[in-house]
């Protein structure tokens, strides 16, 4: 299959974000994108999973699949049917929303494989009282690994050793699966060349979410592949637009606030110009990641806990 490269924006530090949303695969196709990267679409598109979700396949002979995705019985059939003739060693899972790890227990029962991820779906903090249930977060809150992965824990099969690095903030359990000798990771849903990640409180934590983007950028690997859209090139460099994105939505709420007091429906008018209606409720729980920052850090205020339905204000108004 063809490469995406024709259609990319080239990088420039001053730039916006590069989004490449060039990404012509099909779903049930296998597409061996690097030597012992293989990869299979799930024919699941939305504006939150752009044109589906993406499952990996690792090595040759006996593999690892990462992120079999949601509960698509075709979907798990394109994957066994890529692996015929292999045998499936390890199932890794990179966090526990809807469209990724649902079809697990489907690739678990077809090939035996032990499951490998952080743990089971929890929220980045407690849910306040005057919260209610998000539908937005989309949990599998039926998952649970068979071997619990921490940071740092290196997982080896044939011919392959990933390395998982906690990085929460889409949600509190995701990992990333680092290839370092081969300078690629597989980042899951934290960073996306199609479109930046959704942090939805309390199911994300976007103080999570900037230290996690921190630590990938500190690390070698040049070679993203994420849980939707096309590899990313430059990783590292890439991660610091999704910082200088994420600084300057956190500086337009504050210079809405500049002028008076204002609840979330109103930020996500002033900010998202133009926005698909289809994904205002997730603005809205972006801006209220971001508010929860800042109500931490004493720049905003609040009465009461910091949630959806609140009003804020500057901390010094």
């Amino acid at each position: 299959m063809p490469r995406n490269d024709a259609k990319k924006k080239p990088m420039a530090d001053n730039d916006d974000i590069p989004f490449n949303r060039d990404f012509p695969l099909k779903p049930g196709v296998v597409d061996e994108v690097r030597p012992g990267v293989r990869r299979v679409l799930c024919n699941n598109p939305s504006p939150f999973t752009f044109t589906g979700t993406v499952s990996y396949i690792v090595g040759q002979g006996k593999v690892a699949i990462i992120d079999p995705g949601p509960d698509d019985e075709a979907h798990a059939k394109a994957l066994l049917d890529a692996v015929r003739g292999e045998t499936v060693t390890h199932i890794l899972v990179t966090h526990t929303h809807r469209d990724h790890s649902p079809n697990t227990a489907r690739i678990k029962a077809a090939t035996g494989a032990p499951v490998y991820a952080e743990g089971p779906h929890r929220a980045s903090r407690p849910r306040f009282e005057s919260e209610k249930h998000n539908p937005e977060s989309g949990a599998d809150r039926d998952f649970r690994p068979d071997i619990a992965v921490k940071d740092g824990d290196v997982i080896e099969g044939q011919g392959w050793a990933l390395e998982a690095v906690a990085t929460p903030g889409h949600t509190a359990n995701h990992l990333a699966f680092a290839w370092p000798e081969r300078k690629i990771n597989f980042v899951g849903d934290h960073v996306m060349g199609w479109s930046t990640s959704i942090v939805a409180p309390p199911d994300g934590s976007m103080i999570d979410y900037m230290a996690s983007l921190a630590r990938l950028e500190a690390r070698e690997e040049d070679l993203y592949f994420s849980g939707h859209g096309p590899e990313i090139p430059e990783g590292p460099r890439y991660v610091r637009f999704l910082t200088r994105h994420r600084q300057a939505r956190e500086a337009s709420i504050l210079h809405r606030l500049a002028k008076g007091e204002a609840d979330i429906p109103t930020m996500v008018r002033a900010i998202y110009i133009g926005i698909d209606p289809r994904l205002t409720n997730a603005a809205g729980y972006s801006v209220l990641a971001h508010l929860e920052d800042l109500v931490a850090r004493g720049i905003v205020a609040t009465d009461g806990d910091p949630v959806i339905g609140g009003t804020y204000r500057m901390a010094n108004a």
